[in-house]
């Protein structure tokens, strides 16, 4: 009878305002822990992707960078690059160079200035 007492004294203290009130916010300290550390997993979510995006992104430069590589390495691909970094011919040759002209000027034709036109200026004018 004594230890079923001893039992129903511990289960008294384990059922306390107190001991419940101290597990009550014990429970509430790890739930916020966790709150914030589904924040934290989200932040690295995001932040791995940027990251496999860039990884993508490097492999598609690197895979140009070797083409590119690749074709300097040829004769015609070493000719190409000369000829488009210092606009330069072979012997024999012709460069031909295309020059806009900017100083083009434009008519206008102002043959129907009348009356009209002027009673139209001041009808703009007032609006």
């Amino acid at each position: 009878m004594k230890s079923f007492q001893q039992k129903r004294g511990f289960r008294n203290i384990l059922h306390s305002r107190p001991v419940l009130m101290f597990l009550g916010i014990l429970v509430f300290i790890f739930a916020w822990g966790v709150i914030g550390f589904m924040g934290k997993m989200q932040v690295t979510a995001e932040n791995r992707k940027i990251a496999e995006n860039k990884v993508v992104e490097l492999k598609n430069q690197k895979e140009n960078l070797s083409s590119e590589i690749a074709k300097l390495n040829t004769l015609e691909g070493k000719e190409a690059s000369i000829r488009e970094r210092f606009s330069v011919a072979k012997e024999g040759e012709g460069l031909i160079v295309v020059i806009d002209d900017k100083g083009e000027s434009k008519v206008i034709n102002k043959s129907s200035e009348n009356f009209f036109s002027f009673l139209f200026f001041w009808k703009n004018w007032f609006k």
